[in-house]
């Protein structure tokens, strides 16, 4: 079975850029065989939120090569000039594309590694292959559509499996049940019910803004509310000298940092990311609720400090115990169909690299993002999008993931230049 220096486990933003990264090396004879796989049947960039007049949240500079080598034919100006829009999007004077035009430039840096990139198949687990006592290689297995199993072999590994919904737990019995779903699948989801009159957003960020805004135009007998527990949607925090923690550079402040300052700053800073839409995006908000006082209706609530205490599903829909955390007093609404935007979880990689459990540990990783392992384990291992704790707020973001695939790119290049045992077994 061939081995490949490298198998990387998806292939969204992150690991694109990477390829792209390897690309650019290997144009200046610095060559390594990488493989992709990926689960979707072909690339998607967060498909359930592709929806009409939402844009980026942050510049287009920060696309998948640009931070990293400014001269890149994959930057997202490259793009436009290729797809000959540049000169109209210059007119637009804007910094912020659309998700619809940035998750098209996404896919126009994809089909360029078809070659390189096996779709349709989910990395089941990856397995250790020895040399006396030490690991030397890996298996990787992943299952197709039609449920066929596929092994390959690497010498090193980069797992950028992306986030897997949050799901609270009052909502976890309920989610075989077709109108509770996340915001993920947000566009397709809500299309199963073309004559549904009351539909909840549990949410106060970016996702449960926008698909408030959604839901409000899309029918006016629609009746929404958005329940959150916070007391007002606040904006996110974009002025310049707060932005600098997104810089790469500032990756390095936040690794060396103790634990308890990185905390800190994570605490001090986390409105920057999660729970904060943007402020034209809030107003959009206040001023379709204010003009609906203005016409005396009712049909669109904003539910603040509530939380769900209960969920229960009836073939008339889905019933929500509620309580006002100012007052404690619990109220039942009923609704046809119930949208999750609870945000992320980042936590498949443990469970895909659970059979390397003896040498990765806890999966702590070095300022390069390799996970740390003992020497008697010579693959690398890295992460892209789980190292927040370590790494600062912008691990999961667009802001450092060129720069970041340019770091794992010359750790990579680093190992291959020791010498190469041969595996002889397989765990």
């Amino acid at each position: 079975m061939q081995i490949h220096d490298l198998v990387g486990i998806g292939f969204g933003p992150s690991n694109i850029a990477l390829a792209i990264a390897l690309d650019e090396q290997r144009q200046s004879g610095r060559r390594l065989d990488a493989l992709f796989i990926e689960r979707q049947s072909s690339f998607a960039w967060h498909p359930g939120m592709l929806l009409d007049q939402t844009h980026m949240q942050i510049s287009f500079i920060k696309d998948l090569a640009t931070l990293r080598n400014p001269t890149s034919r994959f930057s997202f100006l490259n793009y436009l000039h290729e797809k000959q829009r540049l000169a109209d999007f210059i007119n637009l004077k804007t910094f912020y594309p659309s998700r619809h035009e940035f998750n098209d430039y996404l896919a126009w840096a994809a089909a360029q590694f078809d070659d390189r990139c096996a779709y349709g198949e989910d990395v089941v687990d990856v397995l250790p292959e020895y040399s006396g006592e030490t690991v030397v290689a890996l298996r990787v297995r992943s299952r197709d559509a039609s449920g066929h199993l596929r092994e390959r072999r690497a010498r090193h590994l980069v797992v950028s499996p992306g986030g897997s919904a949050n799901i609270p737990d009052v909502f976890k019995p309920l989610l075989s049940d077709a109108r509770v779903f996340h915001s993920s699948r947000y566009r397709d989801a809500i299309g199963q019910f073309p004559q549904a009159r009351r539909v909840a957003v549990l949410g106060a960020g970016q996702s449960a803004a926008e698909i408030f805004l959604d839901l409000q135009g899309r029918s006016p007998d629609l009746e929404v509310d958005l329940l959150m527990r916070a007391r007002a949607i606040r904006p996110s925090d974009d002025s310049p000298f707060v932005n600098e923690i997104f810089n790469a550079e500032f990756v390095d402040d936040v690794y060396a940092a103790s634990e308890a300052e990185r905390n800190s700053m994570l605490r001090e800073f986390w409105h920057t990311n999660y729970a904060c839409p943007d402020l034209a995006l809030i107003q959009d908000i206040y001023k379709v609720l204010y003009e609906q006082k203005v016409h005396g209706s009712t049909r669109l609530r904003l539910k603040r400090r509530h939380q769900v205490l209960a969920a229960t599903a009836a073939d008339d829909g889905i019933h929500l115990r509620l309580t006002d955390l100012q007052t404690g007093h619990s109220t039942a609404e009923r609704y046809d169909a119930v949208v999750l935007a609870t945000g992320y979880e980042r936590s498949l990689h443990r469970q895909l690299l659970a059979p390397l459990a003896p040498w990765l540990g806890d999966c702590s990783v070095d300022r390069n993002y390799r996970v740390r392992s003992p020497s008697n384990f010579r693959p690398s291992i890295f992460l892209q999008g789980a190292c927040e704790n370590t790494h600062g707020l912008s691990d999961t973001l667009l802001s450092v993931t060129a720069v970041r695939t340019g770091e794992i790119c010359d750790a990579l290049i680093e190992a291959q230049r020791k010498p190469w045992p041969q595996p002889a077994q397989v765990c």
